[in-house]
């Protein structure tokens, strides 16, 4: 005979047995996590997002995948991520491109990604790096900067509002110089143009152009960090080469949607920094010539708020537009 207090008893066991359960699905992660990016697979981008996530699923004991989400500037990308369920399981992998410098660009994006995502970290920061043509006089930036105010000089970026026509646009206004701009629909043919003679400079990421200047196709003139890199140490900044201050690099972090709880925002956080002290990934990162980053989400949050008014000057003195 089953009595009222055998059946308390029956119920309070399986709820005892039940709760563990409960609370270790509940634990985060317990699925796999997605990282978002706003590039194509393949580039310097794709194989730093791909070493860290790698690397991170080790701490994390879930699969961490890497979904390319290229287009429109990288809006397409930050604004899955920022409408994505709050849960730690959707991770935009950001850069400065669609975090700082877009609001100034395109009139009518949807999402404003400053107050979308909360910032877990910052993965790298990667200088660019300023070259020249063989056919080039110019052996570093000051002879380069001379042969820009004797007038019609010309430099190529990838694209309108890309990362390498803000650095030489920062650069031309932080010297007092002009030059005249010419887009490409990327970073390959613009340089095919500085390799023929038919472009005077370009300011460019480094794994787009690493191979040219391995062929001596190209020449480096200065790099635009704070510091120089490695894989280029006899190549000054622009700041050591009598520019001040000046600084231009592109960078990537970790962020969630916003109101994403405590908890997996701190796995997360925690799965990147034993990431970045992996010296395997600090070799990937390095060999793409990006520094790996000990900034927080707090650091990281500063970084966004201080790129996006800098670019923002830059972008209105410069008149930059996109299509």
């Amino acid at each position: 005979m089953i009595t009222r207090r055998t059946l308390i008893g029956t119920i309070g066991a399986a709820a005892s047995i039940a709760a563990p359960t409960a609370a270790q699905e509940a634990a985060f992660p317990s699925r796999p996590v997605r990282i978002l990016l706003a590039f194509a697979p393949g580039g310097g981008t794709d194989l730093i997002a791909r070493t860290v996530a790698a690397s991170m699923q080790g701490t994390l004991g879930q699969p961490v995948v890497v979904e390319n989400r290229p287009g429109a500037g990288g809006n397409i990308a930050t604004e899955a991520a920022a409408t994505s369920r709050p849960d730690g399981y959707t991770v935009l992998m950001g850069n400065h491109g669609p975090m700082s410098v877009n609001v100034s660009l395109f009139r009518n994006m949807r999402i404003d990604p400053e107050q979308a995502l909360d910032p877990i970290g910052l993965v790298a920061d990667a200088p660019l790096v300023v070259v020249v043509g063989p056919k080039s006089r110019a052996q570093n930036l000051q002879e380069l900067l001379t042969e820009i105010r004797t007038g019609d000089t010309t430099y190529g970026s990838a694209s309108n509002g890309s990362a390498s026509h803000l650095a030489a646009a920062l650069l031309l206004q932080m010297t007092g110089l002009r030059a005249e701009h010419v887009p490409f629909r990327g970073a390959a043919p613009a340089l095919t143009d500085v390799v023929a003679g038919n472009l005077d400079f370009m300011i460019t990421t480094l794994p787009s152009v690493v191979g040219l200047i391995n062929g001596g196709q190209v020449r480096p003139i200065a790099v635009t960090g704070e510091t120089r890199i490695a894989v280029l140490p006899n190549v000054p900044t622009v700041a050591e080469s009598g520019v001040p201050g000046y600084k231009a690099t592109a960078w990537y972090g970790l962020l969630v949607p916003r109101g994403t709880p405590a908890e997996p925002k701190a796995r997360l956080f925690a799965a990147l920094r034993a990431a970045l002290a992996n010296p395997d990934v600090i070799r990937r990162l390095r060999d793409e010539g990006a520094e790996p980053s000990d900034l927080d989400g707090e650091g990281f949050a500063r970084l966004i708020r201080w790129e996006r008014e800098r670019w923002a000057t830059v972008i209105r003195q410069a008149r930059i537009t996109v299509d």
